[in-house]
């Protein structure tokens, strides 16, 4: 079959799929952030940890437990990493390196799941399956809650109340994700992904050699890294790896799965400010970003530059032949314009326009459609934004939703789009500035400035993909994407959580004749082009020193 009609056929494949998808799910959503009624374990649970389920919080007690929660695992996750030569099942690796399990506790609380270490030689089963893959669960949950606190504060009015914390991390856990994850890993399973217990196994090379590869609970982790975008991958080859993603059809199966929950949220935005044209508004600009990107992305790398390329057909370096171009390209696309940093193909190795959209995609802020829960809250910030630009334009108070935005909101709105710009520029600036830093860079010129910017744009965005080229294992390298991706996650959820409080506390007023409508094409291309300027453009002095220096 001819490589790009396959690429067509994925790519409408997978439309199909998260468009049957979006509707029942997107409403199942919003009834699971609705519902007053609480299963009967969820109670025992409730009353095992002292929590009143039925008490709303006001937003910074919701900020205070999602801070305190996400402070106890990342102690919890430390800890069981500094002690894995003690526990079962370790198949006899040692303790993690005290800056290396600061670095992934860090990495996979935040949902990033930045790698700096080989999974198949440095994590033993339990740590994989206690430690690592129980973080992708409850990450994942705490972005879906801090996005259903902002969806109340557009739906309630006079209230400083947004819900309760533990209710939803509880809910989203063990009524969405937790199903979801034990179907399709039995599917990947099923696929050819690897699902056992085996330590260290050696095999016969076809060079006559042996060498050692570790089996273990494979499948049951990448359902739950695809679905919670995290992208924390059981082998250092990450979703390249065959135990991980056997062929096309587990490769088309994980890129469904990464896009799932976050294309089903702006149905639940819709539906629970009780207008579904707004989440279709919504969804429209995460959809234009996301098919601008994979088109472009694929193009680029299907272009025949250089002799190499014109041998191999495309630009195939890094990528397996598996999956070729298009199914590279279109996970590449899905996985740096969500949160999950999972890859089946080295970005390091694209061309440079095609690697450096990888990088744009996450300079965008991840929101098309971003990752779960962090994606929808991102747009809906940006959103705010988009109609305070048109307010200022018409000279009318601002309003969106019914809500007037104001001083205090636009504060907190303007300081969500600053804050991951600063943690990325001032991190790769320090990184270049100090030369002993900068000979981490097995690359020297743009390309090694790429790799710097990539790596600091993945972590302060939490996406946790990496560029590949540069030796972050050492103590101010994992420290410093370790804080990068601590203040990436958390300072925005501060301001996302301000913002529902205060938008919470305001008495709706009537839509009149002057109220910018915002479910229709013009505001569909209002916010698209202030996703660009305001965010984009920041980025680009930047991204002039880097890719773009390289291809052209």
């Amino acid at each position: 079959m001819n490589a790009t009609l396959a690429g067509w056929l994925q790519a409408g494949l997978l439309v199909s799929a998260l468009a049957a998808c979006y509707r029942p799910l997107g409403d199942y959503l919003a009834h699971l952030f609705t519902s007053p009624r609480h299963l009967g374990a969820e109670r025992v649970l409730y009353r095992l940890v002292g929590v009143d389920a039925d008490a709303d919080q006001r937003w910074p007690v919701y900020l205070r437990s999602v801070l305190a929660f996400s402070a106890v695992s990342v102690l919890f996750l430390y800890g069981f990493q500094r002690l894995q030569s003690h526990l079962l099942l370790s198949l006899g690796f040692p303790a993690v390196r005290a800056d290396t399990a600061f670095n992934t506790a860090v990495s996979f609380v935040t949902n990033t799941n930045w790698q700096s270490y080989a999974g198949e030689s440095t994590m033993g089963h339990l740590v994989q399956m206690a430690g690592l893959a129980v973080q992708n669960f409850v990450s994942a949950a705490v972005g879906i809650a801090v996005a259903a606190a902002l969806l109340r504060g557009f739906t309630r009015r006079r209230t400083d109340r947004l819900g309760n914390f533990w209710v939803d991390l509880t809910r989203v856990t063990f009524r969405l994700l937790l199903p979801l994850a034990v179907v399709f890993a039995l599917v990947l399973v099923a696929s050819g992904a690897v699902q056992n217990f085996h330590g260290l196994t050696e095999v016969h090379t076809l060079t006559g050699g042996t060498q050692p590869i570790t089996g273990g609970p494979v499948a049951s982790q990448e359902a739950i890294k695809e679905l919670g975008t995290n992208g924390g991958g059981f082998y250092n080859a990450n979703s390249a790896h065959p135990f991980e993603n056997p062929n096309p059809f587990s490769n088309l199966l994980e890129i469904f799965l990464i896009l799932l929950i976050p294309v089903a949220l702006p149905r639940t935005f819709g539906r629970m400010v009780r207008d579904h044209r707004q989440g279709y508004a919504i969804l429209s600009v995460m959809a234009l970003f996301w098919v601008a990107s994979t088109v472009l992305i694929t193009f680029f790398e299907s272009r025949h530059g250089g002799s190499v390329g014109r041998l191999a057909g495309a630009a195939m370096e890094g990528k397996e032949q598996r999956f070729g171009i298009a199914g590279s390209s279109l996970f590449a696309a899905s996985t740096t314009l969500t949160s999950t940093g999972a890859v089946n193909s080295f970005h390091d190795s694209y061309t440079p326009f095609g690697g450096g959209l990888t990088l744009f995609d996450m300079m965008l802020g991840e929101i098309a459609p971003g990752g779960v829960g962090s994606g929808l809250y991102g747009m809906l910030v940006l959103a705010v934004v988009a109609v305070f630009v048109a307010g200022l334009m018409v000279g009318r108070t601002p309003e969106y939703l019914g809500r007037k935005l104001g001083a205090r909101e636009m504060k907190f709105a303007s300081l969500y789009v600053l804050t991951t710009p600063a943690i990325v520029l001032v991190g790769t600036g320090l990184a270049m500035a100090l030369p002993g830093e900068r000979a981490a860079m097995l690359n020297a010129g743009p390309h090694g400035f790429s790799e710097v910017l990539y790596a600091f744009t993945s972590a302060a965005n939490n996406n946790g993909s990496a560029f590949a080229g540069l030796s972050v294992d050492t103590p101010w390298w994992n420290t410093a994407l370790a804080l990068a991706m601590l203040f990436g996650r958390f300072l925005p959820m501060v301001f996302v959580l301000a913002l529902a409080g205060s938008l919470a506390g305001q008495q709706p007023v009537p839509a009149t004749d002057g109220t910018l409508p915002t479910h229709r094409p013009l505001f569909v291309g209002l916010l698209s082009g202030v996703v660009l300027i305001v965010v984009g453009l920041t980025y680009f002095p930047a991204l002039a020193l880097g890719p773009i220096a390289e291809g052209l």
